[in-house]
């Protein structure tokens, strides 16, 4: 009789500027990763699951990345674990969210009608990172409604994740989407999930490696390109940015502190790229940027 491989449980307990770069992290070698916020410390508890043994040259190696990225240096965690408890934990954790004036984001194991007059967009609860609860991944959904009635054509989704991004962007606008992560398991995540809504016809998802990606050159000029990721990343691609976006095209930059944003700003406006609207969540800032008509 063959037996289920052992599980366990690796978390890490970080302030919110290192969510992101902890998120990915373990996200680089988890089957599943979640979060959860404790009001009375505003801390974040972020765990993914694993067998028990695989991976640790590579989760060692993302745990150190994190810590060069955030500045953040933190102790790793680890328990036994059993796939159901965590999964019920996830669900417990994972309520609906409604973000601006049109989204609904909700888990599969929430039962009952859909919120009426917003547009659903369905994850499971066992992938439950860009779930929505993010500041950064509700800026740019609310960053999304602001410009939506561009009608923007050509749309690419950089470093998508669970795809959140781009199924939203594909339901509002009736688009095609292009989406791109480095991260094999976010491809297959954001794949599922774009079956799971309907719209894998309109959301094609693979793995790039940012504009170095021939794909993702091709694309383009673009007239939507989102990129939720990190401040630093987010300024060395200023120019590459820029290059592959049509004159007049918009930009939805998030993954960025308040305290970061003239530092994403002073990368991009050289490039001509000029900021039309900052979105804040708590400490969270999500830019909208456009390249004038003429401008290179």
């Amino acid at each position: 009789m063959k037996h289920a491989p052992a599980l366990e449980t690796v978390f890490v307990d970080v302030p919110e500027a290192a969510v992101e770069a902890y998120e990915a992290a373990l996200g680089a070698v988890c089957a599943t990763v979640g979060f959860f916020r404790d009001e009375a410390t505003e801390t974040w508890r972020i765990e993914g699951v694993k067998t028990v043994g695989e991976g640790e040259a590579d989760l060692a190696a993302a745990l150190a990345l994190a810590e060069a990225v955030s500045g953040i240096g933190l102790r790793l965690h680890r328990h036994a674990t059993e796939a159901g408890g965590w999964l019920a934990r996830t669900r417990e954790n994972f309520p609906e969210q409604f973000v601006g004036r049109r989204f609904a984001v909700r888990g599969t194991h929430i039962a009952g009608p859909r919120a009426p007059g917003r547009i659903t967009i369905l994850l499971d609860a066992g992938m439950a990172f860009g779930s929505g609860e993010h500041g950064s991944t509700r800026g740019c959904l609310r960053a999304l409604e602001a410009i939506a009635h561009r009608r923007p054509r050509r749309i690419l989704d950089m470093g998508t994740g669970s795809g959140i991004l781009a199924l939203a962007a594909a339901k509002l606008l009736r688009r095609a989407v292009r989406a791109t992560d480095i991260e094999p398991w976010s491809v297959r995540v954001a794949r599922e999930n774009a079956a799971l809504n309907l719209v894998a016809r309109q959301v094609r998802v693979w793995r790039g490696d940012g504009w170095r990606d021939g794909a993702v050159r091709a694309g383009g000029p673009y007239d939507l390109v989102f990129a939720n990721i990190l401040a630093r990343p987010l300024c060395v691609m200023a120019k590459d940015l820029a290059a592959h976006l049509a004159a007049g095209g918009h930009a939805i930059l998030s993954g960025l502190l308040v305290s970061q944003v003239r530092m994403v700003l002073a990368a991009h406006r050289p490039h001509g790229l000029v900021l039309v609207r900052v979105l804040r969540e708590e400490r969270w800032a999500s830019l909208v940027l456009q390249k004038r008509d003429g401008q290179a």
